[in-house]
């Protein structure tokens, strides 16, 4: 649960000085000051979509003597729609933004992929799912005229969904259900930028805690009790329309993203690896996840090309990772028959394309291309042989595609008054292949497989070395 304060206060608090940005001295006088003519208070409404991905640590007896962790992970796209209110004042930092928002999302988030087979014929089928959900949120951020970097806390529910199946020894399939609103909260971070007219973009990373359920499964072949944390994190992006304010405001000019790029970025990762155990003896084969997480840092370098609005680039990054899950325990989690997992990601980078367009300083991106890391994976198992630990590491690739915003930074003039220097904020997901290992349970040969497919949240900044991201008048 720290990892995800901090990680999303750190992202949010990251984009935080890029709206202070007014109080270093501008080596250009062509115009005003964009923050002197932007004001962010009144009400909006507007509607948003993305994705989302659980990380439901899930505990179960299914038989006497074993005691299986596992992760649920709920995955799907979403949208909704969302209202707020705006007030800005201005503070020793610059302008700063308070604000209240409430959302309403419709999801089409589940997995139902998680099946532990005990050996005799017992197969356990674990399925869940979040139909709705919403939040009511404060927020709060710092603005450097039309773009706003915040973060934002308050209240979240939502409808959860959890089946389990059994079938086997009895002569029909068995079923647990529950399906309630639950209620928890939720923190996250944002960057919202101005398009022009009433209406704003934003990208925005939520992280929603919907409180821990233990249910007792009477209905099961062996009744048991069933501990679940409901964890949710949503990547998404909104399009916003206010009512009042600075209606008439329209963007500059686009500002000048052509050249060399160099900098640095942090953020967090939350991985959804789908991965297997298959031993022949029993036979005991399951399917499950493994969700490694943690802190993720880095730097980037790329090229940006730019015709009218329209910028094209590339970019390279390698990133440090924590991403890590040694929860995991499959295969019985008896004493004497188990596998307990050990999932890392210690590194990956990317080699990415970016198409983006800039509506006055702030550039609106898409990106996608290679990916390579570095995936670990130790089982440390027992099947009445004693205990063994095998360790798999190799460096795999694939895909990766995402999106983000960059504008204009000074980290409160400390950098001083170099307009060279521009903030981002992105989101990526990372698939790096599946990969099959096998190894020995005593005299019993097994394998087991790791899907490798990770979501990042970061933020980053840049130093543009050819021209300063100032708008051309």
């Amino acid at each position: 649960m720290k990892k995800y304060l901090l990680a999303t206060a750190l992202v949010g608090l990251g984009s935080a000085p890029t709206l202070a940005a007014d109080l270093a001295a501008r080596p250009y006088t062509k115009a005003p000051a964009l923050a002197a003519v932007y004001d962010w208070t009144g009400f909006y409404i507007g509607v948003n979509a993305g994705g989302g991905v659980g990380r439901d640590r899930t505990q179960h007896q299914p038989l006497p003597g074993q005691d299986y962790s596992l992760y649920l992970q709920p995955q799907g796209a979403l949208g909704g729609v969302q209202l707020g209110y705006n007030w800005q004042t201005n503070s020793v930092l610059g302008p700063i933004v308070f604000g209240v928002e409430a959302d309403l999302q419709g999801a089409g988030l589940s997995d139902d992929r998680t099946n532990l087979n005990f050996g005799g014929g017992l197969l356990t089928n674990y399925s869940q799912k979040l139909d709705w959900f919403g939040t009511v949120r404060g927020r709060v951020g710092l603005a450097k005229g039309p773009v706003l970097s915040y973060v934002t806390a308050g209240f979240a529910y939502g409808d959860v969904n959890t089946t389990i199946t059994q079938s086997g020894p009895g002569p029909v399939p068995v079923t647990f259900s529950t399906d309630r609103t639950q209620g928890g909260w939720v923190v996250g971070s944002g960057v919202e930028a101005a398009l022009g007219g009433n209406w704003t973009g934003k990208i925005e990373h939520l992280y929603l805690n919907l409180g821990n359920r233990t249910d007792f499964a009477a209905p099961l072949f062996f009744p048991s009790n069933v501990n679940t944390e409901i964890r949710q994190n949503i990547f998404r992006a909104g399009l916003n329309y206010r009512i009042g304010g600075n209606s008439n405001y329209q963007p500059v000019a686009a500002a000048n993203w052509s050249g060399f790029y160099l900098g640095g970025n942090f953020g967090s990762g939350y991985g959804r690896d789908r991965s297997s155990l298959s031993v022949p003896i029993g036979p005991f084969v399951d399917t499950f996840n493994l969700a490694p997480d943690g802190f993720i840092g880095g730097v980037q370098a790329g090229y940006n090309w730019q015709a009218a609005n329209w910028v094209f680039g590339v970019e390279a990054d390698i990133q440090g990772s924590t991403l890590q899950d040694d929860k995991t325990c499959v295969l019985t989690c008896s004493a004497g028959v188990s596998a307990a997992y050990d999932a890392k990601l210690p590194w990956f980078g990317t080699v990415r394309g970016r198409l983006g367009y800039s509506v006055g300083s702030t550039l609106f991106y898409a990106t996608g291309g290679y990916a390579y890391g570095n995936v670990k994976t130790s089982v440390t198992t027992n099947l009445g042989a004693g205990i063994v630990s095998n360790t798999f590491e190799t460096t795999r690739s694939g895909w990766t595609a995402g999106a983000g915003i960059e504008t204009p930074f000074t980290l409160l003039g400390l950098l001083g008054p170099n307009p060279n220097w521009t903030t981002k904020t992105e989101y990526l997901y990372v698939d790096l292949g599946t990969n099959s290992d096998n190894f020995i349970i005593g005299a019993t040969p097994a394998t087991t497989t790791r899907s490798v497919t990770e979501h990042v949240f970061r933020t980053g900044i840049n130093y543009h070395f050819n021209s300063p991201v100032v708008a051309k008048y």
